[in-house]
């Protein structure tokens, strides 16, 4: 009798702090308001669809303060997202020590990864995965994420845009970027 074979998994793995201030102070210039923060649900439909696999979407939250947003996190779960409010020391990076061990978790036990997230900390973890059976993509806005996610599209990193690809957004964000000339839209600007 041959052992049951398992699915391939894809983890999704929000850093919510990066993605919320990279929104607010790179793009728009000031704290998002709920009406142009991500549509979570398009994130995890893309995140599904990209390698047409189950996900298991985890959303990193920092709830030090004692507090967490519960609006927020009941929101997270009737999407189907399983949030993860982490707490530690007024020095500790906690949702980034939390996404770290979770992705060293996936190296050692399978499965690929879609980190949304701009931030390098997580470079050793993703470079370990890309040396693996693992596929891995970063959800983000290119022209904020860590240069070196660039270079390691060359090892494998697939990098997708949040309002690009994924259409993560209601409206047209303020962004000025590198638009490849086959994507240009000028019904944008009229």
């Amino acid at each position: 009798m041959e052992p049951e074979q398992t699915q391939r998994r894809t983890y999704l793995l929000v850093d919510g702090e990066n993605i919320d201030a990279t929104l607010g102070m790179s793009v728009l210039g000031h704290r998002p308001a709920p009406e142009e923060r991500p549509r979570w649900e398009r994130v995890t439909n893309y995140a599904q669809a990209l390698w047409n696999q189950p996900i298991t979407a985890l959303f990193f939250l920092n709830a030090s303060s004692g507090q967490m947003p519960m609006g927020f996190v009941q929101a997270l779960l009737a999407l189907g997202y399983h949030p993860i409010p982490l707490s530690g020391s007024s020095n500790e990076k906690v949702v980034d020590i939390g996404i770290q061990r979770m992705l060293e978790a996936i190296s050692a036990n399978g499965g690929d990864v879609l980190l949304a997230s701009h931030d390098g900390d997580f470079l050793p973890q993703v470079e370990q995965l890309l040396e693996g059976d693992h596929r891995v993509g970063l959800l983000a806005f290119r022209e904020f994420a860590n240069a070196r996610f660039t270079e390691l599209t060359e090892d494998g990193l697939t990098i997708h845009d949040l309002e690009d690809d994924l259409g993560a957004f209601n409206t047209p964000l303020p962004r000025v970027r590198i638009i490849p000339i086959g994507a240009f839209d000028p019904m944008r600007y009229l």
